[in-house]
């Protein structure tokens, strides 16, 4: 973690772990995660997870089936090391709560950040690894702590239910649905693209095809009235989330025809000048990455229990 990334400033860390220990006074014989946790939010009302926020992030809170880009440490209270960590992985991956993040307690506390909050949770057994714990590596009852950084999220709910309908059941999907559905697996796309991982971006981008069936909406209304300024408008909406640019510009600018000064269409005009060319900047360097040469990843630096941390003042 870099930054506020490491949590506190380890002065108050250590100081944490001094006045715990016997004699230390004011701790009651409390151990360092339970005088940590009696200043942290209860975010389960059974103090079963329990937050405290490093650095706040915007936007909307990740919702339920997303897929969550995030880094995290997890720590026992008396270990120097992390037990779990994926904080220097040079490519972090998108992982779907409920599937691929199945610890309770991180599903919980994820459903409480937004993008580019840092914080701190500690987890008791109920909400983490049980009273059998994980042998050899988590014992028996044990609390443990993580560190998490939400770096992005997408919301797949949308598209999960639109990728198992038949193709019937797609062809009647709501068009603001689709185009939801579209958005995000261009994201998904954008994504692998940027771990390199460019034939899976090509098959993630391929999907944007089959949702092009909702246009279909759009033009039945333009068979009845083709000069329909909304219906122009929302096909080139459609046309520009499935990255078919020159679909797009066609209805677009049809639509500008019919109304010149709507502040919409003119703003989605610019959207589609940007979108593309992004796109062929990605195609260049795809091209160039496909056939450039393997680079090796650093060597990973350690990274410590904030609450074992030593050697500074208090």
């Amino acid at each position: 973690m870099e930054g506020q990334g490491r949590g506190w400033r380890r002065e108050q860390l250590n100081g944490l772990q001094a006045r715990a220990g016997p004699g230390g006074g004011g701790g009651g014989g409390a151990s360092p995660y339970q005088r940590l946790g009696q200043r942290m939010q209860d975010i389960t009302g059974d103090r079963g997870v329990l937050k405290e926020v490093i650095r706040a992030g915007a936007g909307e809170m990740v919702p339920e089936d997303a897929s969550v880009l995030v880094k995290y440490s997890g720590y026992l209270e008396h270990m120097d090391k992390p037990f779990d960590t994926n904080w220097y992985r040079r490519n972090s991956r998108l992982m779907k709560l409920g599937e691929e993040i199945t610890l309770q307690g991180m599903e919980v506390g994820l459903l409480t950040m937004k993008k580019g909050e840092l914080a701190r949770f500690l987890f008791t057994p109920s909400y983490a690894y049980g009273a059998l714990g994980c042998p050899p590596l988590i014992p028996p009852n044990a609390t443990v702590l993580f560190e998490m950084e939400l770096l992005d999220f997408l919301d797949s709910a949308e598209s999960d239910k639109f990728f198992v309908l038949t193709t019937e059941q797609q062809d009647t999907f709501p068009l603001q649905k689709v185009l939801k559905v579209a958005n995000t697996e261009r994201e998904f796309g954008n994504y692998l693209f940027r771990q390199k991982r460019f034939m899976d971006a090509r098959e993630r981008y391929k999907r944007l095809e089959r949702p092009v069936r909702a246009l279909t909406y759009g033009e039945k209304a333009l068979e009845i009235d083709k000069r329909n300024a909304k219906a122009l408008f929302r096909c080139g909406q459609a046309c520009l989330s499935l990255t078919e640019y020159e679909k797009a510009r066609d209805f677009l600018v049809r639509a500008q025809k019919e109304q010149p000064f709507n502040h919409d269409i003119n703003n989605e005009l610019k959207k589609l000048a940007s979108c593309y060319r992004d796109y062929m900047d990605k195609e260049k360097e795809m091209c160039c990455r496909m056939f450039a040469p393997l680079s090796f990843s650093p060597v990973e630096p350690e990274i410590k229990n904030p609450l074992q941390m030593k050697g500074t003042k208090e």
